[in-house]
């Protein structure tokens, strides 16, 4: 099933405390919400060049997601009042386990921490040009991230200690990053068509694709003790269980009788179960678990 989004071009997906589906318009400067079988609530951002991409439900209540051109983390309410906080090319965000929300700067290489009061932190990643692009809560009191550049998977503790694990690949470029059913980080490698494993103690599994060129993007776990991910460059949907058992899905047909490049990004498990897709070319599709 697809659900047309008129007002733009979705990029991140989540789904809120209220039950809703919240997503970005990238290229629009919007964030959207949609209760399954209604029709989408947008909130037009202000100024709107600043480019959201990755959202997130924060401690609060409120969703944050971050822009990146913009140069800003941002908090947002149901009604759509936006808090804006200053941040150097951020893209990925999380809720920690401290109730303070953590984000990755791609360009100067740092992770940022925002306190539920507003104050701000940053640790610098020991890898020049790494690049952290997606971040996640792990299964220790930590946070874990990705190294697109750095070609590895990252740790941060609560109190700013970083840990780099290299990848086994040359050239994995690893972006979406998830806590697995197993208490193992899942991510995927855009560059290599690979799913990644990493556990506590540092022990790395790649899982290759079927296609090396279908450029994995974003993970998820989901309702069904495996994960879940986009393949940007073959407009697929992927799943994995903890075995390394994979799965493709095609994305549902738009209708419109031309080849459509769908473009999905970020995914998320919907109020009703289903796993949702954002569409980067202007809808947000819905796959039921087998």
């Amino acid at each position: 099933m697809l659900t047309m989004i008129d007002a733009g071009a979705p990029y991140g997906i989540t789904t809120g405390p209220d039950g809703e589906l919240w997503f970005t318009l990238v290229h629009q400067g919007r964030v959207g919400r949609l209760r399954p079988g209604h029709a989408p609530v947008i909130h037009q951002l202000d100024p709107a060049d600043g480019g959201p991409t990755v959202i997130t439900p924060g401690p609060d209540g409120a969703m944050w997601f971050t822009e990146g051109q913009g140069g800003r983390v941002c908090r947002i309410t149901a009604d759509g009042e936006v808090t804006a906080y200053p941040a150097d090319s951020p893209f990925g965000i999380t809720a920690g386990p401290d109730g303070a929300m953590w984000f990755a700067q791609m360009q100067p290489g740092r992770i940022g921490r925002i306190a539920p009061g507003g104050d701000r932190a940053d640790f610098e990643i020991p890898s020049p040009g790494g690049m952290p692009a997606f971040i996640t809560p792990g299964p220790d009191e930590a946070l874990w991230f990705t190294l697109n550049q750095g070609n590895a998977i990252g740790r941060v503790s609560l109190t700013g200690e970083v840990a780099l694990h290299p990848l086994p690949t040359e050239g994995a470029a690893p972006v979406g990053i998830t806590l697995g059913p197993d208490a193992a980080l899942w991510f995927v490698e855009i560059g290599a068509g690979q799913i990644g494993r990493i556990d506590p103690t540092g022990k790395i599994d790649e899982y290759p694709l079927a296609d090396p060129a279908s450029r994995p993007h974003a993970i998820i776990a989901g309702p069904d003790n495996a994960l879940w991910f986009t393949l940007w460059g073959t407009d697929r949907v992927g799943r994995i269980t903890p075995d390394g058992a994979i799965q493709e899905f095609p994305l549902p047909d738009h209708g419109g009788g031309e080849p459509w490049k769908a473009e999905p990004h970020g995914l998320t498990v919907g109020p009703d179960g289903a796993i949702w897709i954002a569409l980067e070319a202007g809808a947000l599709a819905r796959l039921t678990p087998p």
